[in-house]
């Protein structure tokens, strides 16, 4: 298999791993995919990756963690305008405002409406 056809499996498998609220598992896929190739979009990568490790610390009840990662994830999606990847940026944009806004009112990280998690479509 090319690294071309690769690359795209890795990303996808990721991509459903964190549709079906697989966050660490997609973690781990995407860190793969980071790690072992030198993406042009890298940082888009890295941005999922953070984003995911946001929702993993939320869930392990790390409230600081989450919020610290899904910062981290935000300041790599603004350095994109536009992707070739299967996602729609402009609405996962707009989430993580939201998802901040969430993480902000919430003082219990069991509090969390998880039908708020950032989609990737």
């Amino acid at each position: 298999m090319d690294d071309k056809k690769k690359i795209e499996l890795l990303f996808e498998e990721g991509k459903s791993k964190y549709l079906n609220g697989e966050y660490f598992d997609a973690h781990e896929v995407w860190e793969d995919l980071w790690s072992d190739y030198y993406l042009p979009d890298r940082k888009l990568v890295q941005g999922l990756i953070q984003l995911s490790v946001s929702l993993v610390h939320l869930n392990n009840g790390n409230l600081k963690g989450a919020k610290s990662l899904l910062i981290k994830s935000k300041e790599k999606f603004a350095q994109f305008e536009k992707t070739d990847r299967p996602i729609n940026l402009k609405l996962l944009k707009r989430e993580l405002i939201s998802l901040e806004n969430e993480y902000e009112k919430i003082h219990d990280p069991k509090d969390f409406d998880w039908s708020l998690a950032p989609r990737i479509e």
